[in-house]
């Protein structure tokens, strides 16, 4: 399968997560997201904030934070949320064809628009199909990264296989689902779990 335009897909992608969200009632905007710390409005300014930061400038923010990433998404969160859930949305319109991003790979910035838009839609049930190139670009990306979300680690000794892709990883007991379920579980959202099958659903769920 063809490498897909990471940037092209990302700005696709966080268009289509603007149009999804632009009918929200504020009730809505303050539901859990799939991030437990997260509501389905500081998940969406957190994408904001990712998508206004260069490499040059995040480690000085780091340093300012006491190195504590945790810091410095709180402090971005609370900026780009805004006064007002409207506000929130309209941080966000202004980056959706952003090219900034922290430090990492470009396919670490593909990931996050699949899961963190996965993080706000499943709670509201809002559906939405993924390219399958770009899931499977992920999920191929993620298999082999314990950077920060731990999926190598998380997925060791089991066979992922995907039944809506030609897709799969691993060996040992199955966990077998969609190639976005795949993606979501290996990056630890539990609510993921349901989607899948096979004998190695369990040893995955325990590591969530």
């Amino acid at each position: 399968m063809a490498k897909v335009d990471v940037w092209a897909t990302v700005a696709a992608e966080r268009k289509a997560l603007a149009d999804d969200l632009s009918s929200l009632t504020d009730a809505q905007w303050d539901t859990q997201s799939l991030c437990d710390e997260w509501t389905v409005r500081d998940v969406l300014a957190h994408m904001t904030s990712t998508a206004k930061i260069s490499p040059a400038a995040f480690f000085p923010k780091l340093i300012s934070s006491g190195f504590s990433l945790k810091k410095v998404q709180a402090k971005d969160i609370a900026r780009e949320r805004g006064a007002s859930p409207a506000e929130t949305l309209a941080n966000f319109k202004s980056i959706l064809d952003s090219r900034k991003s922290p430090p990492g790979p470009k396919d670490t910035w593909l990931g996050e628009v699949v899961v963190h838009s996965s993080d706000i839609r499943r709670p509201l049930g809002i559906d939405h199909q993924f390219p399958t190139d770009a899931a499977v670009q992920v999920a191929d990306f993620f298999k082999g990264s314990n950077l920060i979300i731990g999926a190598k680690k998380r997925i060791a000794g089991l066979q992922l296989r995907a039944t809506d892709a030609d897709w799969s990883t691993g060996d040992g007991p199955e966990v077998a689902g969609p190639i976005a379920s795949l993606v979501m579980a290996m990056t630890g959202r539990k609510a993921a779990i349901a989607d899948l099958k096979g004998e190695g659903v369990a040893q995955l769920q325990s590591r969530s």
